[in-house]
């Protein structure tokens, strides 16, 4: 085991937590905007993770965990409940919740780039000889700055993924929903009935697996330069 690892564990699962937490409040605070108010009602119209965590305690706590320990990375994921007949009913609407998820984490990200600049201008902050999730930026000074600089490097990174992932419009994935803004009325209607089918939901991840290993690459880079350009 990395000795790394452990010591950066509670860094990436406060990271993990935090942007997991957004991406499912603004799919549950957009839903209540549209009229549906199934997660409002489950809590889920907040910033407090433990009604995330209680809805998908496997997918936000066990998974991530082992994911960290097993490979280095930390990867699961949490939920928020809607109403089927809403979605049907409002399209438009249930995709501008979908799209809502993704949009906090590129908050997230426009954020991180604001304060790693901040820490950047400031010397709190110095560019590393490379680049790689924990380390976009890293500190000057040891002590609660080397956390500060984990911290945010770790956030930026783990939410610009989950963001462009997110998008790929494939089911299970929110872009599979949030195409419905592109798409005339019946063909987004009749997608996302092809979308509910199990089948073609397993061949969505796994052409979504493979086309992020494609395109984050570069989307990386690019989100990087924001923060040196």
């Amino acid at each position: 085991m990395n000795p790394d690892i452990l010591a950066l564990g509670p860094i990436w699962y406060v990271s993990f937590l935090f942007a997991l937490t957004c991406h499912e409040a603004a799919h549950a605070w957009v839903a209540k905007l549209g009229g549906d108010f199934t997660a409002y009602e489950g809590g889920q119209v907040s910033l407090n993770p433990i009604p995330h965590i209680r809805r998908s305690p496997f997918g936000t706590v066990v998974v991530p965990i082992v994911m960290l320990l097993v490979s280095g990375w930390m990867l699961g994921w949490a939920s928020a409940p809607y109403d089927p007949h809403w979605q049907r009913r409002y399209p438009k609407r249930a995709a501008l919740m979908a799209l809502a998820g993704p949009m906090s984490n590129f908050i997230l990200v426009l954020s991180m780039i604001a304060i790693m600049r901040i820490g950047l201008a400031n010397g709190f902050f110095a560019q590393p000889d490379y680049f790689q999730f924990t380390n976009i930026v890293e500190a000057t000074a040891p002590g609660i700055a080397r956390v500060v600089a984990v911290f945010v490097s770790i956030t930026f990174s783990l939410n610009l993924l989950l963001g462009v992932f997110n998008l790929i419009p494939v089911p299970p994935l929110d872009g599979s929903t949030a195409i419905a803004l592109i798409l005339p009325e019946n063909l987004a209607l009749k997608y996302a009935e092809l979308c509910n089918n199990q089948a073609f939901a397993l061949l969505g991840i796994v052409a979504a697996w493979r086309l992020i290993e494609i395109i984050f690459a570069p989307v990386f880079l690019g989100a990087s330069a924001l923060i040196y350009g």
